[in-house]
């Protein structure tokens, strides 16, 4: 049903032990630090941010690939943590994944058909006339035609191939639908065929839809929902239209001018970001992202802020209401400041 919650995350937490060994002592990762969000059918929540802000690990934990270290995920009311193996099997029925490269995510031994019935067949007691039907009524979805069926993936291009990861996804009817990065390895003209493709399958399946990306042009696309991540946190999240049109957090703002834009419009002033993405094994104090923020003050660098409701969406910044129209400024994050230590 549109609209009902489908899925349900509750301070997601994923911890990684790393090194260790005679001379060095291991130390744990906290690859993603407490992350809560929901999605409902229908719908595309998009995750955005850095390379190592935790993206990939939420979609592993999403997919049940991997567990969390520590809180609550629910798939349809349905506890994820808590299952025991036949249920875990049932709920990743529920939730499948596109991955990014098209070219190592299919089978080169493999013909079309069999890669699309691959899941049936471990899945269902379909009989085989059953699956073949199912494939081709599948592949007439997203665009390819009959005599695809008989195929290698070695004979399509990029785009034909993540039509074709894009139909296996959705054998087993899911709800959810995870997509990692499923469109940065094609060409630009294909992007938005791509794209176009997936919205049109959402609006017919009713499908909900965890979108990670970098490129903000896509995300704007497609999205309805955004959450931007940062060393393992959210940091912003609410509506497209409120973080596009004025964005709260200085990091979201950065990411935002950085996207280059046709439409002057779009443009933004440039925000420089100094110094590279922390270690998520020895993060900053207070907010972890003071070190590269021309906004911080020392309140930032003391206290980690939380997510609260700033302006129709949520903000993990100290300073948010002193951010306006997307851009922030240093005497107003200074005043803000001022003002809470006045009080």
């Amino acid at each position: 049903m549109s609209g009902e919650t489908v899925l349900t995350a509750e301070n997601l937490v994923r911890t990684y032990t790393t090194g260790g060994g005679m001379f060095r002592a291991a130390a744990d990762v906290k690859a993603l630090a407490g992350v809560s969000f929901s999605l409902r059918a229908g719908r595309t929540l998009a995750v955005v941010g850095e390379s190592g802000c935790g993206k990939s690990t939420l979609a592993r934990l999403v997919t049940m690939i991997e567990k969390p270290t520590d809180g609550v995920l629910r798939v349809d009311g349905r506890d994820v943590v808590g299952a025991d193996y036949q249920e875990r099997k049932r709920l990743r029925q529920e939730v499948q994944i596109v991955f990014q490269d098209p070219y190592g995510s299919l089978n080169p031994r493999k013909k079309v058909g069999a890669i699309l019935e691959e899941p049936l067949r471990i899945n269902t007691r379909m009989s085989a006339a059953d699956r073949k039907e199912r494939a081709e009524s599948m592949m007439a979805h997203v665009g390819l035609r009959r005599e695809h069926y008989s195929r290698y993936p070695h004979m399509f291009s990029g785009g034909q191939r993540q039509r074709i990861a894009i139909a296996r996804a959705l054998m087993l009817q899911p709800r959810i639908l995870v997509a990692d990065e499923p469109v940065s390895a094609l060409d630009v003209s294909i992007q938005a065929q791509v794209l176009n493709l997936l919205m049109d399958l959402q609006d017919e399946f009713d499908l909900a839809y965890l979108f990670i990306s970098h490129d903000l042009s896509v995300v704007r696309h497609i999205a309805e929902d955004i959450m931007v991540m940062y060393l393992g946190r959210a940091v912003e999240h609410g509506p497209r239209e409120a973080i596009f049109d004025a964005p709260r957090h200085p990091y979201t703002q950065a990411l935002l001018a950085s996207t280059p834009a046709v439409e002057p419009a779009h443009r933004r002033e440039r925000i420089a970001l100094t110094g590279e993405l922390p270690s998520p094994i020895n993060p900053p104090s207070g907010c972890a992202f003071h070190p590269r923020c021309p906004f911080a003050t020392d309140r930032c660098r003391t206290e980690r802020p939380e997510l609260r409701p700033v302006h129709g969406r949520e903000v993990a910044c100290h300073h948010a209401e002193a951010i306006a129209d997307g851009v922030a400024t240093r005497k107003g994050a200074t005043a803000a400041a001022d003002a809470s230590a006045a009080q």
